[in-house]
């Protein structure tokens, strides 16, 4: 068996392509929806990941708001920035780049961005929300993994799911969405404290690993068949790596691969949930 490629690189431009769409009616009554992201320091993986968002800016015709700080920046210049961009109306949302330096306490940052403009869907308040299934502004990741397997017809109401990795921008928050009414899923979310967790992989319809370790999902632990999405990312001798091990396309129904399967995903629905946000303004 050979795996179908899930292609996350075409999914996300038929998203960037439907919001074009949306955003020339929105310009046409007069509302430019902005994106803006605070960069703080010289990581080069981040740079590259804020250039890409807003290159899909310009794709969809959103308007970009870019603030760089250096590494030395200290937390209260940081705060001073998010405040700024909670207050600038041309910024419809933004995003704080994670990780932070540091010195700099993350959840206290986060804490600070206004919910409504939080298009990361990453405030306390957002996650409580999404608890509640009242969420406006959802986790990209999360939801562009939802995307793509309905895109692909993937079954989702009463699948068995495997979520390996507990980490709060992906593996808690897919969990919820998964398992909230409408899409009726059944979740197992595996970590480092699972005693075995090949048998909790072995078992799923669906595999998302995001744990974070380069190839430890392999096929053995996959059932013939089963959907594989892989989120993880690791970087070894300058090359992306992903969860799983290259043996699983041999064992697996359907793969996203790793680069091109669920980050240019991620980048579609941040501008998914700057777009509709500038939709709910207009009331």
């Amino acid at each position: 068996m050979s795996a179908t490629r899930i292609n996350g690189l075409a999914v996300a431009a038929a998203v960037k392509a439907e919001l074009a769409v949306r955003v020339t009616a929105l310009r046409e009554r007069g509302i430019v929806p902005g994106l803006g992201t605070i960069l703080v320091g010289g990581d080069p993986g981040s740079k590259l990941y804020v250039a890409g968002k807003h290159r899909d800016c310009a794709e969809v015709g959103l308007a970009s708001i870019q603030v760089e700080l250096p590494e030395s920046a200290t937390q209260a210049e940081v705060a001073a920035a998010i405040r700024a961009l909670n207050t600038d109306p041309a910024c419809t949302g933004f995003i704080v780049q994670l990780p932070l330096p540091r010195h700099i306490d993350e959840h206290a940052m986060l804490e600070l961005i206004d919910p409504g403009k939080d298009a990361d869907g990453l405030t306390p308040t957002n996650l409580g929300r999404m608890m509640l299934g009242k969420a406006e502004m959802l986790p990209c990741t999360p939801r562009g993994i939802i995307h793509l397997l309905r895109h692909y017809a993937v079954p989702l109401d009463g699948a068995e799911i495997t979520v390996v990795g507990r980490g709060i921008t992906v593996g808690r928050p897919i969990g919820v969405l998964l398992t909230q009414r409408g899409v009726n899923a059944t979740v197992t979310l595996t970590h480092t404290g699972t005693r075995d967790l090949a048998a909790h992989v072995r078992r799923a319809d669906i595999v998302i690993a995001a744990a974070g370790v380069a190839g430890i999902i392999t096929a053995a632990m996959i059932r013939p068949g089963a959907v594989c999405v892989d989120v993880g990312v690791s970087r070894i001798d300058g090359k992306v790596r992903g969860d799983l091990a290259a043996d699983v396309w041999d064992v697996a129904g359907y793969v996203t691969p790793n680069p091109g399967g669920v980050g240019p995903m991620t980048r579609a629905m941040l501008l998914a949930n700057v777009v509709d946000r500038a939709e709910r303004l207009l009331g």
